[in-house]
């Protein structure tokens, strides 16, 4: 009996998550607070998603409640905010400078997610001069995908945010995998492509490779991590060796699985392996000496005043660590009790008033589904010459087009809107309803591409400060450009999140009209 009971106690601890993993699964739950996302299929998007987190955590995934740093930092580049770039590579480099890759090995809710893919009983792929050489390769990662591709792109005034857009898996994973499966976004299947194919399949293939490779996607590809790599020296966080203890036994590089050359460079994210292999006890933790300073432990001369020191020591350890331990419990459930509980984004009960619109006479319902009557509302026009409505439209076939300047799919699709209103000008209406948000920078885009355009452009109406009115009241959830073509008697005969080209666009402008013939 004694002997189960000695095997269980031994079970147990083996099988207890450590410090480090309990940290990466706080971090994990509080940058991804609002579980109600989960449940509803939608993205926050409150005013906290101004600020990113310090790890890879996409902005669509339903649970984020923060943005992700690079992807703040590609779509500044193309930002009508000209300092805003200057703003994100601060915020990055003040990361670095406090945490570096401290933040890779336990912030990063992606790399527990390949930590915890790892676990899976396989024979694994061991580091070596090969994987060594593959370390660079995010660089390179970094230096194309994150700046200069984007840039080029703003040059064309088209923003491009390279990585997310073609490779990262966080974004696949978390943000569109975690959308789609929701059955409230049926609808976007349909905005699905070769893009998204090549995505699924690149991250199913560092999903695979996490298993068999420690952290494939780290090493090998994050360019946040190559960021962070280059404050490793500096950091106020992560792992230090004191060369004169050092006798160069190896143990540490041996224990890594990361492609470290020594301890603490550019390829360490401070998961601590290290620390407990050490025999000359030369490497630790930063900001260790903050708890006991120098001059104490070198005070100690006695074997008695070396215990008393250490015992000093673990004293001040369990404090500190219970008091900050108490913080951050009472900051997660803060964060779960107000994103889920308390934060109100005004779309629970959107409005549903057609506000003058005539559907009652024939008892077509109103609303933004195929068949529906079209609800309206009066848009302020852009130009300054008064406001237009849906329902003075009636007796043309109207395309309601819904964008932004700051929504690269949304300029890259107006053209041919443009193209449709000069080639239907006497059948068809194109609106284009510019969001509330970077309302200002919409005249200026305006007159400078499209200055003679048959198009009309408004602006919508604020139903909260992070949704838009009408787009809300005609099905938008969180997806630019969102379009809706409607028939010569107001009735919704197409709905579509995501780009619309020519092609589309003209054949359904000839159903309708061979329909009315």
């Amino acid at each position: 009996m004694k002997n189960v009971i000695v095997k269980t106690k031994n079970w147990v601890k083996n099988h207890l998550p450590t410090k480090r993993r309990l940290i990466q699964l706080y971090s994990a739950l509080l940058f991804n607070s609002y579980l109600k996302g989960y449940i509803t299929g939608s993205i926050f998007k409150g005013a906290t998603k101004n600020f990113c987190t310090p790890g890879l955590n996409c902005y669509s995934c339903p649970g984020a409640v923060t943005s992700c740093p690079l992807g703040a930092l590609q779509n500044s580049f193309s930002s009508s905010n000209k300092t805003a770039p200057y703003y994100m590579l601060g915020i990055i480099m003040l990361y670095g400078i406090i945490f570096g890759r401290w933040i890779c090995g336990w912030l990063c809710p992606f790399g527990l997610f390949q930590d915890l893919l790892h676990k899976v009983k396989t024979p694994k792929i061991k580091k070596g001069p090969v994987t060594r050489v593959l370390s660079f390769f995010k660089y390179v990662i970094l230096v194309m995908f994150v700046a200069v591709i984007p840039l080029l792109y703003m040059v064309r005034d088209f923003p491009l945010p390279a990585f997310c857009k073609y490779i990262c898996p966080a974004g696949t994973v978390g943000g569109a995998l975690g959308l789609l499966i929701n059955p409230e976004n049926e609808g976007m299947f349909a905005m699905l492509g070769p893009l998204f194919t090549w995505k699924f399949a690149l991250a199913v293939s560092f999903i695979v490779g996490a298993i068999f490779i420690y952290r494939i996607f780290c090493r090998f590809i994050c360019p946040l991590g190559a960021l962070y790599g280059f404050f490793n020296r500096f950091s106020l966080f992560g792992i230090t060796l004191e060369r004169d203890k050092c006798v160069n036994c190896g143990k540490c590089i041996s224990v890594c699985e990361m492609d470290i050359h020594h301890v603490g460079d550019h390829e360490c994210i401070s998961c601590g392996k290290c620390v407990g292999v050490c025999p000359t006890k030369a490497i630790s933790y930063k900001g260790a000496k903050i708890i006991l300073p120098d001059s104490e432990i070198e005070s100690a001369k006695t074997d008695e005043e070396k215990a008393e020191v250490e015992a000093k020591r673990e004293k001040r350890v369990k404090i500190v660590s219970r008091i900050t331990a108490l913080l951050l419990s009472l900051i997660l459930v803060g964060s779960l009790v107000y994103f889920n509980f308390i934060y109100d984004d005004g779309t629970s009960q959107p409005p549903v008033t057609d506000n003058g619109g005539d559907g009652g006479e024939d008892h077509i319902p109103t609303g933004s589904n195929i068949g529906n009557k079209c609800p309206t509302y009066s848009l302020e026009l852009v130009d300054g010459s008064g406001t237009i409505n849906v329902k003075d439209l009636k007796g043309k076939i109207v395309i309601i087009n819904f964008w932004g300047t700051w929504c690269g799919p949304c300029k890259q699709e107006l053209p041919d809107f443009d193209q449709v209103a000069a080639e239907y000008a006497d059948d068809v209406v194109v609106l284009t309803v510019h969001t509330h948000s970077e309302r200002e920078s919409a005249p200026e885009y305006i007159a400078e591409h499209f200055p003679d355009s048959k198009m009309l452009f408004a602006y919508d109406l604020p139903l909260t400060k992070t949704v838009d009115m009408y787009f809300n009241l005609l099905g938008g959830t969180d997806s630019y450009p969102r379009t809706l073509i409607l028939d010569t008697e107001g009735i919704v005969v197409l709905t579509q999140d995501g780009k619309m080209s020519h092609s589309q666009l003209v054949e359904t402008i000839e159903a309708i009209k061979a329909k009315n013939n």
